[in-house]
């Protein structure tokens, strides 16, 4: 049953809700843009820097910042771990009470700060640079104690938050995540990071499921229909009814895989005659398949291309499964 549509405001005050956030969305874009060309006037260089720096370390990234920019740096902490980038977050007033000894010569830090005169960050510098561990800032003040104390400097260009007094963080915090995630997916290229290892560090939820291999959902062995040529159709539809996966594959003597015979074959020659043929007659020939080491999620793409419910999984010509879009469905990939 449909939700009921909420109670709509007076019109001018619907127009002033509009306009608002209109005036929010049209800002913080304004400060990625403002980033953007900042990345091809000047900034590159220094990005590339920090990207080189990241990926020359033996240890973690640590990411730290306060208030605001601390919650930023969780979330880029977490996109870092997740595209093969070890990092996580160090909360900065924590780390002058103990949690330094989480952070080791073999690590670089990453420090957000917009004034870069965050003073929480003093401890967490002091310790960077007494133990000669690579430090990066990033903070909208070029001169402040952060950047002069940083290895690389990113400086975010300056930017007019959206609140409507210029206070809250809103458009500085979507440029400090916009920069971490290219860092990030930056380093993930430049590793050559692929969607397997990607799999590997997501086993859960839709994007675990969506990551899965074939092999993992197909129908094999025993729930295999299998038949050879030379088969009549009534025999064929026998094993087609018992395997309950709406098609029978069709092997020579060898298992090398010949075709296929599904519900559209049948109905496409839905004929008196039809039981009495051999399956060759009817099959198509040449079937679409797939690896059982593809993502099912490839499979998946397949199937809806070409308007099909299930694909024969082979291996060196011969079937080893089928995937149907029932087992993607339950596997939580469709």
């Amino acid at each position: 049953m449909a939700k009921p549509a909420p109670k709509s405001a007076s019109d001018s005050a619907s127009r002033a809700l509009i306009a608002s956030a209109m005036r929010t969305l049209e800002a913080e874009a304004g400060g990625v843009t403002a980033l953007s060309a900042a990345i091809h006037n000047g900034l590159g260089q220094f990005f590339i820097a920090a990207v080189e720096l990241i990926r020359g370390v033996r240890g973690r990234l640590i990411v730290t910042g306060m208030g605001k920019s601390g919650h930023v740096s969780r979330k880029i902490a977490a996109t870092f771990a997740s595209t093969g980038t070890p990092a996580y977050f160090v909360h900065p007033s924590e780390a002058s009470h103990g949690d330094l000894g989480m952070i080791t010569p073999d690590d670089v830090i990453m420090a957000l700060s917009w004034s870069g005169e965050t003073a929480e960050l003093k401890d967490l510098t002091d310790y960077s640079r007494r133990f000669k561990i690579g430090l990066i800032a990033v903070t909208a003040n070029p001169d402040s104690a952060l950047a002069r104390a940083a290895d690389v400097v990113l400086t975010l260009p300056q930017a007019r938050e959206a609140c409507p007094h210029n206070l809250a963080p809103t458009t500085s915090t979507l440029m400090q995540q916009a920069l971490g995630d290219a860092l990030a997916i930056a380093l993930l290229e430049s590793r050559g990071f692929t969607a397997v290892k990607f799999a590997e560090l997501h086993p859960g939820g839709q994007l675990g499921a969506m990551l899965k291999f074939v092999r993992d959902v197909m129908r094999s062995g025993d729930d295999l229909p299998l038949v050879r040529v030379g088969t009549r159709m009534a025999d064929a539809l026998m094993v087609m009814t018992a395997k309950s996966l709406g098609c029978v594959v069709i092997v020579d003597d060898d298992g090398r895989l010949k075709g296929i015979i599904t519900d559209g074959d049948l109905r496409r020659h839905m004929s008196a005659k039809l039981l009495d043929l051999p399956v060759e007659e009817i099959m198509t020939k040449q079937p679409k398949t797939v690896r059982p080491d593809q993502l099912a999620s490839e499979a998946l793409e397949r199937l809806n291309a070409s308007k099909k419910t299930q694909l024969i999984v082979a291996e060196r010509d011969k079937p080893v499964g089928v995937v149907h879009v029932h087992d993607l469905l339950r596997a939580g990939v469709a």
